[in-house]
């Protein structure tokens, strides 16, 4: 199961709020989660709830950070430099999120081509 660290919307139209929620990729985007994470309100660009050390631990068992997420991670770190120093998310997000290039490995380099080949006419 890829689990994603994504949002999902919630309130009226015209007034959105979105949870950030723990998710399984192949979910919907307001589908059942696996763990709500935070609340976030865009109108006023403000943080309702956000617990740093649960998304500490999915990004620890693997989940994937969305890149709204990570923008919205940028802003906390910003807003609060003394309570996010105290946590260990940063390195732990910025880890999961540096993309790493593909590395080939020997069984890559050494498996045969194999060409298929067109039957032949009658």
């Amino acid at each position: 199961m890829a689990v994603k660290i994504r949002f999902a919307r919630i309130g009226k139209k015209h007034a959105p709020v979105y949870r950030i929620v723990a998710i399984d990729s192949r979910r919907k985007r307001d589908g059942m989660f696996l763990e709500n994470l935070g609340t976030y309100d865009p109108k006023t660009k403000q943080l309702i709830q956000f617990h740093d050390d649960r998304i500490a631990y999915w990004v620890s068992v693997g989940a994937e950070i969305t890149d709204a997420v990570v923008r919205l991670m940028k802003i906390k770190s910003k807003q609060n430099p003394v309570d996010h120093e105290k946590t260990e998310v940063a390195p732990k997000v910025a880890k999961a999120v540096a993309k790493k290039p593909a590395a080939k490995t020997e069984a890559t380099e050494k498996a045969p081509v194999i060409k298929k080949s067109k039957p032949a006419a009658k």
